[in-house]
């Protein structure tokens, strides 16, 4: 019977070209996940901006925040003045902590590129690329699609969940995906963006940031281990089911909404509009931070 032990002298076989190749999903849900964000920026913009009636109620939601006037929106001025800053440095210091103290340098330089790609594709897409035609709607002209802030802070978060352990992934995706939200509906309380504009940029983020997390599975492969849900409180399936549950809440809130105001209700909308644009913010970012969280979950290698 032939010896299966190395002979004196020739090299061994690589230890971790096996463990490498099981630990590492393959790219393709991360693709398919870029793919589906990339073509819900496409779809949002279509909708929104290229259609009259997407135009009327994305509009219309802009206007009716005019409602909210007063300290509802003196706050998300306040928010908005300070959540660049904020962005920067939740998203700089999470990176700077998983460098240095947990040693994932190339991890952080990976969500750090993919942050800047997602800030630079948003003004692309603005000035150059998506125009707003005249379909009869009241608006401005200049084209906002997809909201900048908005792409500042999602990107932030999604840079910091990036670089965090699987077992920590979840709270910091609801986390993230809270703070980004919440930056969207700010924009939108404030008068600065309208409901697809935010919607548009949270998938912007999610299209390059998807790929991203594949690059940084791959390279970081003995770290991105965790005992699955439940084996920690930041890795509890609350953090699935409190956005699940607010997204719920806001689906059944947006299409109550659209449907008091809809063609031959005589109902005229006062801040109908307003909450449906909101409740659309809502769906969308937290929709996303659940897909994510699951995505990294199935990618991640067990203890």
């Amino acid at each position: 019977m032939a010896s299966t032990r190395p002979r004196p002298g020739l090299p061994s076989p690589p230890r971790h070209a096996a463990p490498l190749r099981d630990a590492v999903a393959g790219p393709g849900l991360f693709l398919a996940a870029a793919a589906a964000s990339a073509a819900g920026v496409w779809g949002t913009y279509w909708l929104f901006v290229r259609t009259t009636t997407g135009q009327y109620i994305d509009e219309s939601a802009l206007d009716e925040a005019i409602a909210f006037y007063g300290k509802a929106t003196k706050a998300a001025l306040g928010f908005l003045d300070a959540m660049p800053a904020i962005a920067v440095v939740l998203g700089l210091g999470g990176l700077l902590y998983a460098a240095i103290a947990k040693g994932r340098w190339f991890a952080a330089l990976v969500a750090l590129s993919g942050a800047a790609l997602a800030n630079l594709a948003t003004q692309v897409l603005k000035a150059y690329l998506f125009t707003r035609p005249f379909r009869g709607v009241e608006t401005l002209m200049e084209n906002s699609l997809p909201s900048g802030h908005t792409t500042l802070a999602a990107s932030a978060a999604a840079a910091v969940f990036l670089v965090s352990s699987p077992t920590w992934r979840p709270f910091v995706a609801f986390a993230g995906t809270t703070f980004a939200v919440a930056s969207g509906g700010a924009t939108l309380v404030n008068q600065w963006h309208r409901p697809a504009d935010v919607m548009a940029a949270l998938l912007v983020v999610a299209a390059i940031m998807a790929p991203a997390g594949w690059i940084v599975m791959r390279v970081g492969w003995r770290w991105n281990t965790w005992g699955g849900f439940g084996s920690h409180w930041a890795a509890s399936r609350l953090w699935l089911t409190l956005p699940l549950l607010a997204g719920l809440g806001a689906t059944g809130i947006a299409v109550s909404m659209l449907v008091r105001i809809a063609p031959g209700t005589g109902i005229e909308s006062t801040t109908h509009y307003f909450w449906a644009g909101l409740s659309l913010i809502v769906i969308t970012g937290y929709l996303l931070g659940i897909a994510g969280t699951w995505l990294f979950a199935v990618a991640a290698r067990r203890d």
